[in-house]
Order: C-alpha cells, then sequence, then structure tokens
C-alpha cells in the first residue's frame, strides 16, 4: 500500500505539514498510540453536557410558568453554539491528526451505533456520547464497545428502553409502563448479527425482557432498575440467562455472546470493509476478516490489521465515495487552515460548516435512524450533494490567504492518484483559487 492511500483510503486525506503513514502497518502503529487528537482538541463528556441539557429543560419549564425567558435564552443560545462548536472540533481534529484511522473508525462506529439529536437529554449530547461510548473502545474488544454503546443513556433514550418494563415486574404489574423491544431489535439487527441473521421474534422479545433493568436517572446517568426486571430466565438463540434475581451479569453475558457470534462477525466484518474499501468488498477480505475474529473473540485491531493487509486495500481503484463529513474535513486537512475555525464565532461556524454540511445531504448529528447514513455512493452522488459541495469549494477556497499554488497543491492533496486532466486543469486555471477549486471537485478527490 502507498502512503498515499494509506492517508486517503484509511485516514482523513493527505497534508501539507503532515507525513502520511508509510503502509498499513503504520496506518496500524499510530492507531496503536495516544489519541493525541482528543487530548489536543477535548470535547465534553455525557456528565457535562446532560447537565447542561437538564438545566435547558428546567429553564423551558420555568420560562413557561413564570414568563422568565433570559436564562433560558442564554443557555438555549449556548447549547446552540456548542453544537456548531463540536462540528468545527471534530473537523478539526481530523484536518490536524497524524493519526486519521482513529477519527474515521471514530465517525464509523458512531454511525453503527447511531443515536440521533434531539430534546430531553439528547439536545446537543451526541457527541459527548460518542466521547465517553465509542471513542475509549474503538481499538479493543468488541464487546467493551458493544457494552459502552448499547447501555449508554443516550442509546437508552433514543431506543425507548428506559421506559421499558417486563410484564411481570413490579413496575409492570402496576400499569403505565409496558415491554419496549425496540433495543432489543437495534442490538440483533444492526449491532450485532445483522437483518437475516438466525434469530426470530422470539429471541427479540427474550431479549428484551432481558434488558428490562436498563434505563436513565434523574440525572441523565445510567441506572440498573430491579423493579424494571422481567423475572425468571430468558432464552436467547437458544441459551438461557438471567435467573431468579436481576442483575446486570445476565446482561453483560448475552453481549458478550453476541459480540462473538459467528453472524456476528461477518456482519460488523463486511461493514468494516464496505465502509473503507469497496461497495463491494472482496470476499476473501471478509473471510479473512471473520477468520480473525473469531480466534481473537472478536479483538479490532487484529480485525483492522487483517483488512489492512489483505491485497485488496491496495487497490489503486479509487471505489468509495467521500461522505460529506470526510470531504469538507479532508479539504480542510489539505488547505492547511482547518485549525483557525477553533477561534471562529458560531455564527461562522454555522455558515461555514454545519449549514454547508446539511445541503450535502448529512445534517450534523442527525442521522436518518438507527441504522445510521447509507454508504452506497449513489446515495451521496446526486445534482443537489454535488451543487451543494462545488458551492462549498468556491465559498472555502475564496477565503484562503494566500491561495497555494495549485501546481503544487495538486501533489499535496492527490500526491500521485492525481490524473492526467486533473493535473492540466491544475496547472492551466486562469488563478489560483480556481484552481484549488478544480482540484478539490475532481473525481480523485471526491473518492478515497
Amino acid at each position: 500500500m502507498t502512503p498515499t492511500l494509506a492517508a486517503i483510503r484509511f485516514g482523513t486525506g493527505l497534508a501539507p505539514e503532515i507525513s502520511p503513514p508509510a503502509d498499513g502497518a503504520e496506518v496500524l502503529a499510530r492507531l496503536a498510540g495516544p489519541d493525541e487528537a482528543a487530548a489536543r482538541i477535548p470535547i465534553d463528556g455525557w456528565e457535562a453536557a446532560v447537565a447542561r441539557a437538564l438545566r435547558f429543560r428546567a429553564l423551558r419549564r420555568a420560562r413557561d410558568e413564570s414568563g422568565g425567558k433570559a436564562p433560558f435564552r442564554r443557555l438555549r443560545d449556548r447549547l446552540n453554539a456548542e453544537y456548531h462548536r463540536d462540528l468545527a472540533r471534530t473537523l478539526i481534529r481530523a484536518a490536524v491528526t497524524r493519526d486519521g484511522m482513529r477519527e474515521r473508525l471514530h465517525w464509523f462506529w458512531a454511525d453503527h451505533f447511531s443515536v440521533v439529536d434531539a430534546n430531553g437529554i439528547r439536545r446537543r449530547t451526541i457527541t459527548a456520547y460518542h466521547e465517553d461510548a465509542i471513542r475509549p473502545h474503538m481499538t479493543g474488544r468488541f464487546a467493551d464497545l458493544l457494552h459502552a454503546a448499547v447501555a449508554h443513556p443516550a442509546m437508552l433514550n433514543f431506543l425507548d428502553q428506559d421506559r421499558s418494563a417486563g410484564p411481570n415486574s413490579p413496575r409492570g404489574r402496576n400499569g403505565g409502563v409496558g415491554l419496549n423491544e425496540n433495543l432489543a431489535r437495534e442490538v440483533l439487527e444492526l449491532h450485532t448479527l445483522g437483518i437475516g441473521a438466525p434469530y426470530g421474534q422470539t429471541d427479540i422479545r427474550e431479549l428484551a425482557e432481558l434488558l428490562t433493568g436498563l434505563g436513565v436517572d434523574r440525572k441523565g446517568a445510567f441506572a440498573f432498575r430491579p423493579r424494571f426486571v422481567e423475572p425468571g430466565a430468558e432464552v436467547v438463540l437458544g441459551r438461557s440467562y438471567g435467573g431468579a434475581r436481576p442483575n446486570r451479569h445476565a446482561i453483560r453475558a448475552v453481549l458478550d455472546d453476541l459480540a462473538v457470534h459467528p453472524a456476528t462477525a461477518r456482519h460488523v466484518s463486511r461493514k468494516l470493509a464496505t465502509h473503507f474499501v469497496a461497495d463491494t468488498p472482496e470476499p476473501s477480505m471478509i473471510d479473512a476478516m471473520i477468520e480473525v475474529w473469531r480466534c481473537s473473540d472478536g479483538d479490532l485491531m487484529k480485525v483492522y490489521a487483517a483488512m489492512l493487509d489483505h491485497p485488496d486495500a491496495a487497490s489503486p481503484e479509487l471505489r468509495k465515495v467521500r461522505r460529506p463529513i470526510d470531504f469538507m474535513a479532508a479539504a480542510l486537512r489539505v488547505s492547511g487552515a482547518g485549525a483557525a475555525l477553533i477561534e471562529a464565532r458560531p455564527q461562522v461556524l454555522s455558515d461555514r460548516l454545519t449549514t454547508p454540511l446539511a445541503r450535502m445531504g448529512q445534517v450534523w448529528l442527525r442521522p436518518p435512524g438507527p441504522h445510521g447514513w447509507p454508504e452506497e455512493a449513489d446515495a451521496w452522488i446526486t445534482p443537489h450533494g454535488l451543487a451543494a459541495r462545488l458551492e462549498w469549494i468556491a465559498q472555502w477556497v475564496g477565503g484562503l490567504d494566500p491561495a497555494p499554488d495549485p501546481r503544487d497543491f495538486v501533489d499535496v492533496a492527490l500526491g500521485d492518484l492525481a490524473g492526467p486532466r486533473t493535473r492540466f486543469a491544475a496547472q492551466a486555471a486562469e488563478d489560483r483559487q480556481a484552481g484549488l477549486g478544480l482540484i478539490l471537485s475532481a473525481p480523485e478527490f471526491q473518492r478515497r
């Protein structure tokens, strides 16, 4: 694998002052090191973020009851400002990091375990969920990542698990709260085994009953609620979990088993290969990843290594379209100007980042549902989406001062992947901004 491919296919792109990984082995070596980008550009964790969200809810009620609007408006404006700043911080991490694979995995796993920004405890808190549940576990065992995401208050609230009680539990017998199967269904269909795997409606219901203890307390923190737990053992995929006393260990046990199930290995390995390499990845690559998953009990670093080591990972053909956030991050990175956004006002961030991202089809922190954002090129290469990309390119390069020389920039942006037409356009452009725009809009830059 060339350094250019390592940086573009398995990272956030090339950069003028950051050396790309020499090969797949160096991609993994950087990933195994400390999380330098998060240390350099911190994002609040769940405790701080949910405290603001709950304070906002209280102030909104006070406004409605007493007419006190000023404190409510101040916090509303702060939450909205943090929404734009969190996008900027996310993009700046991608623009300045030496470890682009970490940022790409962060986006992949946040999408795999999608939660949508909304009201209540999910108001402007989703990046905090990503920071606490996703980012620390991306290089460990899949079982640990699965448990951290599934049991997080954001996920429990998103899929209504915090309002689920066993029909025969003390809480369920009192009425008003019934069994909710949303989380159990998504754990099986999306997070682990995948649609079409060997499970049925009975497994979904039994898992839903097993999960009934998972909840959220009044401070937005995780809580295990014995009074909500359906009594007795539950049978999921032919194995019995739980028993006479409600306990969290049974939930951990079923998630551990699902994490190493052969169907999970196949489903998640295929998703990884599809995201990083091709919309239709080579079956032999997926098979290699599955075998490593089986032998290592879902050690994610070893699974990533199997993907990077496969010959198809080094294919020179660019078969993936950059999603809008991936494209925007790569453009900020190669221009060398992304770090300056850390000081920008929220309205500037909205105009230059959040709104254009939405126009390209990817609303920040609002995927279309639990299944996350689509992978297929056709979902992103649309007339409206392409027009939005071109509009943003023109806006961004128009603000670069000084603007780099396109004849040099084409090598910085694309290296040996730049085709003759793109090189000619860089040479023949009427001015620097036009040349930069042609390079950033070239097919080679839109793909990875």
